[in-house]
């Protein structure tokens, strides 16, 4: 499945959660779901810095594609771990790159309602991505 499917799939997912409230209760179920790290997984190497809660990301690619596995101890941002997951890990690292992943967490209300500290890790998360992708390119 594409990353232009994997978006369209969450803008319909969300397209039926009519308030923040909504969002924010679908956040927390996706972070509940969102499968651990193993401890030794959770390091200073793998540690997201920027992020006021704990956040753990490992990447690796095979095959020209990006796999992504995360974890924090925030629920909140465990669901958005677990959006980040769903529609990059699989897929292309040229087309992660060309995503604009920005255009639509806000077109599905997730960044308008993100405290500051929030959106700042949300930020740091996607640049580590984006560093992964662009560093597969390189090779």
């Amino acid at each position: 499945m594409s990353i232009e499917i994997k978006a369209a799939d969450i803008r319909e997912e969300f397209s039926w959660l009519e308030d923040w409230e909504a969002r924010y209760a679908h956040l927390i179920d996706l972070g509940k779901a969102n499968p651990p790290l193993a401890p030794h997984e959770r390091s200073e190497e793998t540690r997201v810095r920027g992020c006021a809660s704990q956040v753990w990301m490992v990447t690796g690619v095979a095959d020209g594609k990006l796999g992504v596995r995360a974890e924090s101890d925030a629920i909140i941002v465990s669901g958005l771990i677990a959006l980040l997951i769903r529609l990059y890990s699989g897929e292309p690292v040229g087309d992660i790159l060309k995503f604009d992943v920005k255009a639509l967490l806000d077109e599905i209300g997730v960044t308008g309602a993100l405290t500051a500290q929030r959106s700042n890790g949300l930020a740091s998360m996607l640049a580590r991505i984006r560093t992964d992708a662009q560093a597969a390119v390189k090779v």
